[in-house]
């Protein structure tokens, strides 16, 4: 049985494609991670940005806060269809629309 060997310039370029590609899923991956982590953030932590995500379907142009409780936050969005009050609820582990209001100006 004859012994094929590798030439060192062979095996040098598929070790240089095996490290590129680790380091390319290693990114992904780490970036995917950091993008969950901080949808997740929004969500829990600021719901300034969760009226947003909440509410993609609105097209929130700007947003005023009018009150703000430990578990509650109003909110005056200015969305496609003009005004609305925006009332954001804590709940366990996340902010969530507890009522929108269309108002007129």
């Amino acid at each position: 049985m004859e012994i094929q060997r590798i030439s060192r310039l062979r095996f040098l370029n598929t070790i240089t494609w095996a490290i590129v590609a680790s380091g390319i899923v290693v990114a992904v991956a780490a970036g995917l991670a950091r993008a969950t982590l901080n949808i997740n953030a929004a969500l829990i932590e600021k719901p300034d940005i969760a009226i947003y995500l909440l509410l993609p379907e609105e097209k929130i142009h700007d947003v005023d806060l009018l009150r703000e409780t430990g578990t509650q936050r109003d909110y005056l969005a200015e969305t496609k269809d003009g005004l609305k009050l925006v009332i954001l609820k804590k709940g366990e582990k996340e902010w969530y629309v507890e009522h929108m209001e269309s108002l007129r100006e």
